[in-house]
């Protein structure tokens, strides 16, 4: 129980109380709250959910055991940048200029972030791991956690961190054999990590140390009502940087980092991802097991305090399984990068054991954008009002089991889709970032339905033209209805 967050009430006796017609009840404690992150992770590659044999995940299942899972759960975008502004502003973050790559981030000054609002509640904050908002990683912009209402920070805001290597002498040293070679390519960023707004040296695996400072932190402020965004890389490219003890136990060869003065990059590149790395899926499910271990070693740690039955864990990946990297979204189709629900529909577990259902499975149609205005609500403060995200706390209790959106978009200036219902309406004017990472990506406009045709197969636009055009004018009008003055060109098959 948390000391510092009792509600101190006036003394008074038992004899009083009962005069009074009282209960004895005289405290209340905010809860702590936990946010847990991953980076890529499949639909499929969560224990719990059945869908593939390859997979276990003893841990994250064990917190499915003691909260709700959902099975409709959506991040705001296919890719990191974006739909980590949207989960931590709890808006679509097409509303503040972030389609794809390098947008505003979380610089727009009429929203706030979950960190913020959680500050003016008298929170101390901390953030672990990877961040990645917008296209400046630097303190003093207000994408950098201690810019944006966090008090810790360790971690990175590179969208590809090495998962072993974290001092600055390996980062020059590869830069500069990338700048003699001449050679273009995506860095494999083995700088230091970020403590504060100091970038410090680190030995050690990114995953553990992750986990390790994320339970330092709740240790130091046990006594306090805290919140900690625990966000990892995992399971991110590039999926073969695993400990070589893990590597020597599974019998798995590996692969080795790019080398500018040996290879082109893309070669490289390539040559590790589907279908041409015959361990790819090993390497991948590598990263997965170091995942959960450590999510373990979290809940662990909050259960042997006596922490776990008043806080709050969230669980959720920041956006559909990489296929390139062998994640796997079955029964869904598509990739990251695309607005297949491969790419946008997610793992997703809350888990309040003193409020919530235990063991529940939800199939509501629910968003990342939701995890601002449920968190708001379960600490007895009000969400702000320029919200897109839907408070789940009737959902979570069993209060309310119908509570869910009536309806979710997306864009990404590439391709724009809507859900309603059972209903998906989905269009893409072009397969260029398809093409570039590997991906599927049919261009044209579909309606699927998504109960009876998971992985989007059979397209009912002309069978059903009348819900087609209903779900296109959804898309229509919230698209017009962004503020972002720079959002509102017209996107040709929308016209």
């Amino acid at each position: 129980m948390n000391k510092a967050t009792k509600l101190v009430l006036p003394v008074v006796s038992v004899g009083m109380l009962m005069q009074a017609g009282c209960s004895q009840k005289v405290e209340q404690v905010k809860p702590n709250v936990l946010l847990i992150v991953s980076d890529d992770q499949g639909y499929a590659d969560l224990g719990c959910s059945g869908y593939a044999s390859d997979v276990k995940t003893p841990n994250l299942d064990r917190l499915a055991n003691t909260g709700v899972r959902f099975t409709n759960s959506y991040a705001t975008s296919p890719i990191c940048n974006a739909s980590r502004a949207g989960l931590m502003t709890g808006a679509y973050q097409e509303r503040f200029g972030t389609f794809w790559y390098n947008g505003l981030g979380m610089t727009h000054p009429e929203f706030t972030t979950i960190a913020e609002h959680m500050k003016h509640q008298n929170y101390v904050n901390g953030y672990v791991g990877k961040f990645h908002y917008g296209g400046d990683h630097n303190p003093g912009n207000r994408n950098f956690p201690l810019d944006h209402g966090f008090d810790y920070f360790y971690g990175s805001g590179t969208p590809r961190k090495h998962y072993l290597i974290h001092n600055a002498a390996a980062e020059a040293e590869f830069q500069k054999v990338k700048e003699e070679s001449g050679k273009w390519g995506q860095s494999l960023q083995q700088g230091p990590m970020w403590i504060g707004r100091e970038k410090v040296d680190q030995d050690g695996f990114a995953t553990e140390l992750f986990a390790e400072k994320a339970c330092e932190f709740m240790d130091k402020n046990k006594d306090k009502p805290f919140f900690l965004q625990l966000a990892f890389n995992a399971v991110h490219n590039f999926t073969h940087q695993l400990p070589d003890e893990y590597l020597k136990e599974h019998n798995l060869k590996g692969y080795h980092d790019w080398d500018p003065s040996k290879e082109e990059y893309m070669d490289w590149y390539r040559a590790a991802r589907y279908p041409n790395n015959p361990e790819g899926r090993a390497l991948y499910l590598g990263q997965l097991y170091y995942l959960d271990k450590e999510v373990g070693r979290v809940l662990d740690y909050l259960e042997e305090t006596g922490l776990r039955e008043n806080t709050i864990v969230i669980y959720i990946s920041d956006n559909g399984g990489s296929t390139p990297i062998y994640a796997n979204n079955a029964p869904l189709r598509g990739s990251k990068y695309t607005l297949y629900d491969g790419g946008i529909r997610v793992p997703m577990i809350i888990s309040w054991p003193e409020k919530y259902k235990k063991g529940m499975v939800s199939d509501n149609l629910v968003s990342a954008m939701d995890i601002y205005p449920t968190i708001a609500k379960a600490i007895g403060s009000v969400a702000p009002q320029n919200l897109n995200g839907i408070d789940l706390n009737d959902l979570l209790t069993g209060k309310d089991k119908s509570l869910e959106h009536p309806s979710l978009v997306w864009d990404t200036k590439l391709e724009q889709a809507v859900r309603s219902g059972k209903w998906k309406y989905k269009a893409a004017n072009t397969d260029e970032h398809g093409k570039f990472e590997g991906v599927e990506v049919e261009v044209g406009e579909f309606l699927y339905d998504m109960e009876a045709d998971p992985g989007e197969s059979i397209n009912l636009a002309d069978k059903y033209p009348e819900k087609f055009k209903e779900l296109k004018k959804i898309y229509k009008e919230w698209r017009a209805g962004l503020e972002y003055p720079g959002n509102l060109k017209s996107i040709d098959n929308n016209k």
